[in-house]
């Protein structure tokens, strides 16, 4: 940051002609006062020291203003003449220190470390072991400003790309019209998907009516004597008739256990595994 002259300096530097006030041409005023055209200075205007500051250069640090200094001149950073850029340090901070005092606190301290640096170089250095250079001084330095360089650097280039909502703004435009839809096709899985749905759905709400049939277990005790009558022997499972259904073939069982506790009918095997056979428990003479 380097101030240049205030206002009051400039007017005390210029001629005396140029420091005249304005003469009135045209009736054209040089600036106006509660409203009022003012076509000449007042003679007793006051103008502050620092009414007027111009900065030529603004910096963000002691780092920025020294890393300023050695690239203005085109001095090798890694081997930075001390004593140079020491001496046009000094003299910026001391331009600022007449004016802002806590500004130049931090360019303070980086001054007192350019000093301690070049009374190191200047002093006989320190003994290394064998096949070790010497600690240069300004490499701490150094390392800072190359690593603050390349920070600032890629600071320059992120505020180089647009930013939406500051370099450009997204357009936006609504259509007051109803579209058409249009509909994707249906595979025939997905309909087979939803058919099988909903016969799920159904069989959970589906209703079961149970009818009450009266049976009678003589009646197929009936039924079953007149199926023995005639024959010497008749397979178990011919007895049943499978069509009418479960109910039938319980009774049809119940009338098979009766007739044999009765001893009606009697129920045989011939050995283990073997087909059963039923038979009636009297069998009339042949003639």
């Amino acid at each position: 940051m380097k101030p240049a002259a205030d206002a009051a300096d400039l007017l005390a530097a210029a001629p005396a002609e140029e420091v005249a006030s304005p003469q009135v041409i045209d009736h054209v005023a040089v600036a106006r006062l509660y409203g009022e055209p003012l076509f000449a200075l007042p003679q007793d205007l006051y103008i502050p020291p620092d009414a007027l500051e111009i900065f030529l250069e603004a910096f963000e640090g002691p780092l920025d203003l020294l890393l300023y200094l050695i690239r203005k001149q085109n001095f090798n950073i890694l081997d930075i003449p001390m004593a140079a850029v020491t001496r046009q340090y000094l003299s910026y901070v001391d331009e600022i220190r007449s004016r802002n005092l806590e500004l130049a606190a931090e360019y303070l301290l980086m001054a007192a470390m350019l000093i301690e640096i070049k009374s190191r170089m200047l002093l006989p250095p320190r003994k290394a072991a064998e096949g070790e250079e010497p600690e240069d001084p300004r490499a701490e330095l150094v390392r800072r400003l190359l690593e603050y360089e390349r920070m600032k650097l890629a600071a320059a280039r992120l505020s180089e790309v647009p930013q939406h909502g500051r370099d450009f703004l997204k357009a936006q435009v609504y259509v007051e019209q109803s579209l058409q839809p249009r509909f994707p096709d249906v595979e025939i899985g997905d309909l087979q998907a939803a058919w099988q749905d909903i016969l799920g759905r159904a069989k959970l709400v589906a209703h079961h009516k149970i009818s009450r049939e009266e049976l009678s277990v003589r009646e197929h005790m009936s039924m079953v004597l007149k199926k023995l009558q005639g024959r010497r022997f008749a397979p178990f499972e011919e007895l049943f008739d499978v069509e009418q259904g479960a109910p039938v073939l319980v009774v049809t069982l119940l009338a098979l256990l009766e007739l044999g506790k009765e001893t009606l009918v009697e129920i045989t095997q011939a050995e283990a595994f073997a087909p059963i056979y039923v038979r009636l428990a009297y069998q009339p003479s042949s003639p």
